[in-house]
């Protein structure tokens, strides 16, 4: 999207100040389809610097999560312009990628459709 769903937009701001990763959302972007539940930004960073943080190779990359550049504190003035999702999927056909769930940032501007809820899939 060139103007960021102002409802989107408001979701991402609630999830924010409520530090709240509750808000299960379904979008698509760049034509994939991402599942999963919001987390306000500070709380991403903090657990993607801590999986670096054990990896002998990729270690050295967790402080970058951890810099300056986080937000301060959640009721900045500037709305939010990423999503930051954890155990969340890339759905591929009847499958979600990783079956762990996984942690992605996407542009807010970027995201064409997107519903509330998240899709699971069974064997049943």
């Amino acid at each position: 999207m060139s103007n960021p769903d102002g409802l989107l937009v408001d979701v991402a701001a609630m999830v924010e100040s409520e530090h709240c990763n509750q808000m299960s959302l379904t979008v698509v972007t760049g034509g994939a389809v991402i599942t999963g539940r919001l987390a306000p930004e500070a709380v991403w960073r903090q657990r993607v610097a801590e999986v670096l943080k054990d990896s002998d190779r990729l270690g050295p990359f967790s402080g970058i999560f951890m810099a300056s550049s986080a937000p301060a504190h959640p009721d900045r003035a500037e709305p939010p312009t990423h999503l930051h999702f954890h155990v969340a999927r890339i759905l591929q056909g009847s499958v979600g990628i990783p079956e762990t769930g996984g942690m992605y940032r996407i542009a807010i501007k970027d995201v064409s459709a997107w519903t509330v809820g998240d899709f699971s899939y069974s064997d049943h």
